[in-house]
């Protein structure tokens, strides 16, 4: 039985992977009214930043708290809660009334939108370790369809809720019962301990996960830039103006994502974590030079190829930071989402100040050269754990 068979009919699996979902539903449910919310509150582009910026500066504090909370909480219980406190957060922002209050709302979102995606991951994480399976691309395969149910069900939709308020407290409710359900299948869960394991966010691990760490700055800030700057880049590089047609290459990284992660564990399984990563970012290299060619339809299909080989990379990664010896599963997977989530934040403005040099040709070409130390990397790893097998 593959990974997606098992995650649709097994509670046990399916009850981590929808709150992967229910993340993403909320998410892009909110992101609908974004333009709304800019309208009502009369901020321009840069306070409407500087307000998303408040909910990455609430992630990256619950990094470096995620995993004293989950052991003293444990992993079941603050899964459920984070995931309702995220979702019944999200009502505070949709009907902000000033810009501080929306600055302060998107700030607490953050924070226990980290700590949902910390205890999710290392929920996935020790169940695979417990039943030998493969779930955690395809748990990501639902974080994407998450987007899709928020995002294109929520637009088809929303002509029939009389204000955005009442749209998100529909979803939220939805949301909550249907993980108060899935939630009998971990609820009970404590986490798994290690010997010297460390409460917090702390630099001694970063010998064990340094690899990690690295791969998932690259990997995530490449994702960044690229959810940021595709679409301009087939505006001003590849010279396609029309608005529709210069955001094909975002949804072709996005297609063969969600694609890839809901049929990257049986590969991982028969291949291995690291071969997978390996060939991941082949695939990508092979993706940015067709980005690179600057033709149109050979541009659009090496987006997809780039979504199609980072599409198994990140699962991966926090697969293997999960099952580090001598760390917790929500430490090891903490601290390399918390670099991740800063390579995702910091590639954004550093591909601005390269396309400012010459254009936002060699912005990519700079994602090509990341993608190529990533396999660099991946092979290092690979030669260090050929003895153990499990790799």
């Amino acid at each position: 039985m593959n990974s997606l068979q098992l995650l649709v009919t097994r509670l046990r699996y399916f009850g981590p992977a929808w709150v992967f979902a229910s993340v993403n539903i909320m998410t892009s449910t909110w992101a609908l009214y974004i333009p709304t919310i800019k309208s009502r509150l009369k901020i321009d582009d840069a306070q409407l930043g500087l307000a998303l910026f408040c909910f990455a500066l609430g992630t990256l504090m619950m990094i470096a708290l995620s995993s004293f909370v989950i052991k003293k909480v444990g992993l079941g219980k603050i899964t459920i809660f984070s995931i309702i406190l995220f979702s019944l957060l999200f009502l505070i922002p949709i009907q902000s009334t000033t810009y501080i209050m929306l600055c302060i709302a998107l700030f607490m979102v953050g924070v226990f939108g980290c700590l949902t995606d910390i205890s999710m991951n290392a929920l996935v994480s020790e169940i695979e370790q417990e039943d030998n399976i493969h779930i955690m691309s395809a748990s990501h395969g639902f974080f994407s369809l998450g987007g899709v149910i928020g995002a294109g069900i929520g637009s088809l939709m929303i002509t029939l809720f009389t204000t955005p308020l009442v749209h998100m407290m529909c979803v939220a409710i939805f949301v909550i019962f249907t993980n108060l359900i899935a939630s009998k299948s971990y609820l009970k869960r404590v986490g798994k301990k290690e010997k010297n394991n460390h409460d917090t966010f702390s630099f001694d691990l970063v010998r064990p996960l340094l690899g990690l760490t690295v791969l998932a700055f690259l990997i995530m800030g490449s994702e960044g830039a690229i959810e940021h700057w595709s679409k301009l880049y087939i505006q001003d590089v590849v010279q396609i103006t029309s608005e529709r047609i210069s955001g094909f290459g975002f949804v072709a990284f996005s297609i063969t994502m969600t694609f890839g992660r809901f049929f990257g564990d049986s590969v991982s399984k028969r291949f291995g974590s690291l071969a997978i990563i390996i060939g991941g970012a082949l695939i990508a290299i092979l993706g940015f030079v067709g980005v690179l060619a600057s033709q149109f339809i050979i541009t659009i299909i090496g987006f997809g190829f780039v979504g199609m080989g980072f599409s198994v990379i990140i699962p991966e990664l926090f697969r293997l930071a999960g099952k580090t010896e001598g760390v917790s599963s929500a430490q090891g997977i903490s601290f390399v989402a918390g670099f991740g989530y800063l390579g995702f934040l910091l590639s954004p403005p550093f591909l601005g100040f390269l396309s400012r040099i010459q254009s936002l040709r060699l912005s990519f070409t700079a994602l090509l050269l990341g993608a190529c130390i990533a396999v660099l990397i991946a092979l290092m790893l690979k030669r260090k754990h050929k003895k153990r097998g499990a790799l």
